[in-house]
């Protein structure tokens, strides 16, 4: 049996007549950049989220970079941060022209330590960008609530997180931004790049509306300097075919973690540990496991797709030696990028191959 890390055509088999009738639609209509299709997605999208307003860019990277830049973040400020995510959380920050400020995790369910922020912070801090990592959202309220009485502001990066949610609220409906990302693989992915800067706050959005389509809201007027960041009409069009079945998705990725926390039960694996507080919507499926580079190596011999997020932590990374941050400074997040592994996750698995999956794996670490 081969069971892939993610099964993009299942879901295309799914809902192709959708995706080729919203495709078509925006051909005929010649509404490539802007116009009705992006300005439904973002009204529909906004609506998922539980907030008022959302705004279509080219990629979640550069909705955490317009979000960033329409708070006013620049030159001199500092971003806290937390040490394991990928590099787009910390290339917006630069590329807005702060610094980023890391802390390291909570080993339990890999989210920014909530209590290491206050002692990051210095005069010249201005934000914080929690990641919802894999699926599951950060301690916001407490995050809120440090944010408040230091008067910073809060961008949500929610790239793995379109439906998660803490304490009642879904991702994006906390801080004072946030960026979702929609990179194909995502629970809700287009057939391309493309992302959303999803707001309460009506200035932050008319200024990443600006700032996204090179500072002007008319042909010829530039108020700014902006950037060329839209979302484009194809990408908005297909991601409004398929968002009426993102809470469905979501729900059948819960069902396949449950699944597999049955079988995984009694493994020499630590399984994901889903925060009472939360709904975790398992864009990944993350277990910790001793000599990870062997496991994951068996597993692939056995036509198991597997994934690593991530094995180098950001201030390990050859782009940002120039930190000087050695092994030793974030140990929890040093010693999860060194056992992590994911494992296939999407709506689509099926319980035979999650059975093929937990059966190759206790061949390799064995019952505890």
């Amino acid at each position: 049996m081969r069971v892939p890390f993610v099964d993009l055509k299942a879901q295309y088999g799914s809902i192709k007549n959708e995706v080729q009738t919203a495709i078509t639609n925006v051909v005929e209509d010649s509404a490539f950049i802007g116009g009705k299709y992006v300005e439904a997605f973002e009204k529909g999208f906004a609506e998922f989220c539980g907030a008022q307003y959302a705004v279509g860019v080219s990629s979640g990277t550069s909705a955490l970079h317009l979000a960033l830049v329409a708070l006013g973040i620049g030159p001199g400020d500092e971003v806290i941060t937390a040490a394991n995510t990928f590099i787009a959380t910390t290339e917006a920050i630069s590329h807005a022209g702060a610094k980023f400020t890391l802390v390291d995790i909570n080993p339990v369910n890999f989210e920014i330590d909530v209590s290491a922020i206050e002692a990051a912070i210095t005069p010249r801090t201005k934000a914080i960008i929690p990641v919802h990592l894999y699926g599951q959202m950060a301690e916001m309220d407490s995050i809120m609530d440090i944010a408040r009485k230091h008067k910073l502001a809060v961008v949500e990066d929610a790239a793995q997180a379109q439906g998660a949610e803490w304490k009642g609220k879904r991702a994006g409906s906390y801080g004072h931004a946030a960026g979702f990302s929609f990179y194909p693989a995502k629970n809700l992915g287009a057939y391309g790049d493309a992302g959303i800067v999803v707001t309460n706050d009506q200035a932050v959005a008319d200024r990443v509306r600006l700032y996204a389509n090179h500072g002007r809201r008319s042909a010829n007027d530039h108020e700014v300097e902006g950037f060329n960041e839209r979302l484009d009409g194809i990408q908005a069009a297909v991601l409004k075919a398929k968002l009426p079945h993102l809470a469905e998705w979501n729900a059948k990725r819960h069902a396949a973690a449950d699944r597999y926390r049955s079988l995984l039960s009694g493994l020499k694996v630590a399984v994901p540990r889903e925060m009472p507080e939360g709904k975790h919507i398992y864009h990944l499926y993350v277990i910790r496991v001793k000599d990870r580079d062997g496991v994951k190596a068996a597993l692939e011999a056995k036509g198991i797709g597997c994934g690593l997020h991530y094995p180098i932590p950001i201030h390990l990374l050859d782009a940002y030696k120039h930190l000087k941050k050695g092994q030793g400074s974030y140990p929890a997040t040093e010693e999860a990028a060194r056992e992590i592994l994911s494992l296939p996750m999407y709506p689509e698995i099926t319980a035979e191959q999650q059975q093929y999956v937990a059966q190759c794996l206790e061949g390799v670490v064995g019952r505890a």
